[in-house]
């Protein structure tokens, strides 16, 4: 007996990652689906079948294999959107970024380690406008044995928000690409997939069923394509205690914020009478901008609720509550324990100011000889043929270049007056950083054409939003506000119309890390830029040489 215990003993002395880590293998078949909405079918591209497509669980420091094939007439990728990646890029999924797209009748296999990271994250499509439909929520789990930092909820829902088109989403962003116009909005937002009845189509929508007195937790998703969305639920609070996988300060509320990319875990207390509470998803825009105004609904049903029971309803904020978001975010702060600590850089190797907005450019085919195009720092990104981590990696020339500017090239008032040239300049331009040098970035929104707000995404990191105001930012004074102690931690963050936010972040993961606005308009439209982080001094501050399956374009 006591050789078996030490035998197995120096086993897991040995083997360390066998006690605890799992490898998690997924396989995700990318099918064409028949599906209802609004009552009218139309084919639309799925995972396995499934839409919103299936939820994939691990726990912290695991390592995911997910191999897709694709079956449709569309090359596509996948993002696992707010996993860090590291030294992974490969398995990144931004389409020409880290990979060239899986064409139709391949496969790839995606492999990743969630190293340090626990909470709800989210994967989808990062090619065209296939992530409409191609969507899903990632489950991290902390590790056997770990608590979380909050009372243990009695059950765990997945609850994913999202947008739906009656038309060919695809057709829909062809036709606003040959126009240079924008492109139609959607008819309805989603809860689970699901609009909720509407003024014409009475078809049920998504329903919570809870328990009298229990807790559960909400890992709230919004997968929404263009559309920043506040959720709500009649006649009750909502304790937020996480957000993009960062656990935070808990806080209480009555509407949650939501950003498309971003993640919300928020606790629900089912602490009212028995009946069904009305469930709410609604856009914000403070800006003069078409937008889909369609509530998306669900009900929350108490067990033991007679089917015949009236709704409590609820009203959704205004579309414009610029005040309410503001408040949200500010709300925001990490919990900078022992255990969960804030590392901050103090000291800055680049300070770098980004502006961000929408341009117009020539284009002798489009309906009014000019296109609408999206800019950071006058430069609209044109996506390259080749893969941009590969065209690093092998030192491929002639794909992109390192040029980005660190700010803009003309100083202007970014706010009030703007200039009457509203072109831009179109380039494949990287920013070169030095592995684990520190990095600032000031987003500085513009008024050109109309200001309005842009959640920003940055791959491959998690960074700390440590400053936001309206105007133009102050080099000065603004800095001398800054959270330096307990920021949120976040991978998308919203920069708000005619403000600015400042993030800060280490370049300790090497490889090709695209940012870019996460409204996927902007994006078609060439907001977006790519940070190239070089490799560190050994192999473990490398990036991995590409798998052997790594699509070809």
């Amino acid at each position: 007996m006591e050789f078996r215990v030490g035998a197995m003993l120096l086993v897991v002395l040995i083997f360390p990652t066998l006690v605890g880590a799992m490898v998690r293998h997924y396989k995700f078949s990318v099918v064409m689906k028949n599906t209802t909405r609004l009552c009218a079918t139309k084919p639309i591209v799925t995972v396995n079948g499934r839409f919103p497509g299936p939820k994939l669980y691990a726990r912290e420091d695991d390592t995911v294999i997910v191999r897709v094939i694709n079956h449709v007439t569309y090359n596509v990728t996948l993002h696992w959107h707010g996993v860090k990646q590291l030294r992974t890029g490969w398995s990144d999924g931004p389409a020409y970024v880290t990979q060239c797209p899986i064409q139709p009748g391949q496969s790839y296999i995606y492999n990743f380690t969630l190293s340090g990271q626990r909470g709800t994250l989210l994967w989808h499509a990062h090619i065209s406008w296939l992530r409409a439909t191609m969507y899903g929520a990632i489950v991290i789990l902390p590790k056997r044995g770990v608590p979380y930092p909050f009372p243990k909820p009695d059950r765990e829902v997945v609850v994913i928000l999202g947008e739906w088109w009656k038309a060919d989403v695809e057709a829909v962003i062809n036709q606003a690409i040959q126009s240079g116009l924008p492109p139609n909005i959607s008819d309805a937002h989603t809860i689970n997939g699901h609009p909720g009845p509407t003024s014409t189509c009475s078809s049920q929508g998504y329903t919570l069923n809870v328990e009298s007195g229990k807790t559960y937790m909400l890992r709230i998703v919004n997968a929404a394509v263009n559309d920043e969305l506040f959720f709500k639920i009649s006649g009750h609070q909502l304790t937020v205690v996480e957000v993009d996988a960062i656990y935070a300060k808990p806080f209480k509320t009555d509407t949650l914020f939501i950003a498309p990319g971003q993640t919300t875990n928020a606790l629900l207390t089912a602490d009212q009478g028995a009946g069904k509470y009305l469930v709410v998803v609604s856009p914000f825009m403070d800006a003069p901008i078409p937008v889909d105004n369609i509530t998306g609904t669900a009900i929350l049903s108490y067990t033991g609720t007679l089917a015949a029971s009236p709704t409590v309803l609820t009203t959704s904020p205004s579309q414009n509550a610029t005040q309410l978001t503001s408040s949200f975010m500010d709300s925001l702060k990490s919990l900078n324990s022992k255990q969960y600590p804030a590392n901050v850089p103090l000291a800055i190797d680049h300070s770098l100011l980004f502006t961000i907005g929408v341009g117009v450019n020539p284009c002798s085919t489009c309906v009014n000889g000019s296109r609408l195009v999206s800019y950071i720092n006058n430069v609209t990104f044109v996506m390259p043929t080749t893969g941009l981590l590969e065209a690093h990696y092998y030192n491929i020339g002639g794909v992109f270049t390192v040029d980005f500017p660190g700010n803009p090239l003309i100083a202007f008032n970014y706010t009030g007056t703007q200039p009457s040239n509203m072109q831009t300049m179109n380039g494949t331009r990287l920013y070169r950083l030095a592995y684990n040098s520190t990095v600032q970035v000031v987003i500085q929104g513009t008024a050109m054409i109309s200001p309005e707000s842009h959640p920003t995404h940055l791959h491959g990191f998690d960074f700390y939003a440590v400053g936001r105001g309206l105007g133009n930012f102050d080099p000065v004074n603004d800095p001398k506000k800054f959270n330096l102690i307990d920021p949120i931690a976040r991978n998308t963050i919203g920069v708000p119309s005619g403000g600015w936010t400042a993030i800060r972040f280490r370049a300790d993961n090497p490889g090709v890390w695209l940012l870019h606005c996460h409204l996927e308009v902007h994006t078609t439209w060439g907001l977006k830029m790519a940070f190239l982080v070089e490799n560190g001094k050994g192999p473990n501050e490398s990036l991995v040489p590409p798998p052997s399956d790594l699509p070809k374009c």
